[in-house]
């Protein structure tokens, strides 16, 4: 105790910026924790939280046993399995080619380009797609040019995991490549001068050099990305989707908005939550424990 005290003594100030960061994290992430016990009660606005009474596992045995549960357990895995085999790799390859470019003023023209994506709102995003990918639009005309037939892309299940990925791909890859840039770029430079030195090509260098020397970076974005496995954003579904799609579409977000805004079931959205929470928690303890096993990067 005495030790964090001169501690703070003696970097009052950075103690001082921190206080803000602090507060916020209590008021808007731990302070709302406490409206977690309604997930064990039938919670009523008008007798609050205190006043409501208890009914132990009731909501969560009702969303296991819901006929939507398989569905949108199903859903959610799919949609982030495909993100982490498709979407994680591709801004590790854009930072590779990236990292590779030597003209300045190209490699920041590139650079910029991938990026713009990231700062299109969803609403704009889902717009453009909705209007490219109509019967009508953009897409459809081009394969008409082809003799091919019109395809209804949002009106058909089987694509809309695809679309929903491929998008979330094109809007994000640049975005995330500048954290494995940021990583190259504390790579000792006298590696690759020893390399070109033993003969390694352009190839063997990025092989042998940089990936291992992203290798930690890649391994914590890898564990943190797989404690979303459960985690769908519900703005860019919702946007997207329809009663035709809702068996590829719908996913745990999409369902505790439509019971917990819409029929204002709040004890069974908080279970569904905490559930949803708790396997992240398992799913992160997991990932690490592998890695760790397997190599010497770990979160933790």
């Amino acid at each position: 105790m005495e030790t964090i005290r001169a501690d703070m003594k003696r970097h009052w100030s950075i103690y001082v910026m921190a206080l803000p960061v602090i507060a916020y994290y209590l008021i808007f992430h731990y302070g709302p924790m406490y409206g977690l016990q309604i997930a064990f009660k039938d919670f009523s606005p008008a007798k609050g939280i205190l006043g409501s009474s208890w009914v132990g596992f009731k909501h969560f045995q009702s969303f296991f046993n819901g006929i939507y549960f398989w569905r949108l357990i199903k859903n959610t895995i799919l949609i982030n399995l495909y993100d982490l085999l498709f979407g994680f790799p591709a801004a590790i390859i854009l930072a590779l080619l990236l990292n590779e470019i030597r003209q300045g003023v190209f490699k920041r023209v590139v650079q910029s380009i991938s990026y713009l994506p990231h700062f299109i709102s969803i609403v704009v995003v889902a717009g453009m797609m909705i209007d490219f990918l109509s019967r009508n639009g953009l897409i459809n005309q081009i394969l008409g040019t082809f003799h091919i037939e019109p395809i209804d892309f949002l009106q058909k299940e089987g694509w809309f995991r695809f679309l929903f990925v491929s998008s979330g791909i094109w809007q994000g890859i640049g975005w995330g490549s500048i954290v494995y840039l940021a990583a190259m770029a504390t790579i000792d430079p006298t590696l690759y001068e020893a390399a070109r030195m033993d003969g390694a090509n352009r190839w063997k260098q990025t092989l042998h050099i940089t990936i291992p020397g992203i290798m930690p970076t890649i391994v914590i974005l890898f564990i943190l990305q797989m404690g979303n496995m459960l985690t769908v954003g519900s703005e860019k579904v919702l946007l997207l989707y329809n009663p035709l799609t809702y068996g590829t579409a719908d996913v745990i977000s999409t369902y505790v908005y439509r019971k917990g805004v819409l029929e204002a079931s709040y004890s069974f959205t908080a279970a569904v939550g905490l559930f949803n929470s708790v396997i992240s928690f398992v799913l992160i303890v997991a990932a690490n424990s592998f890695v760790k096993r397997i190599s010497e990067n770990k979160l933790w």
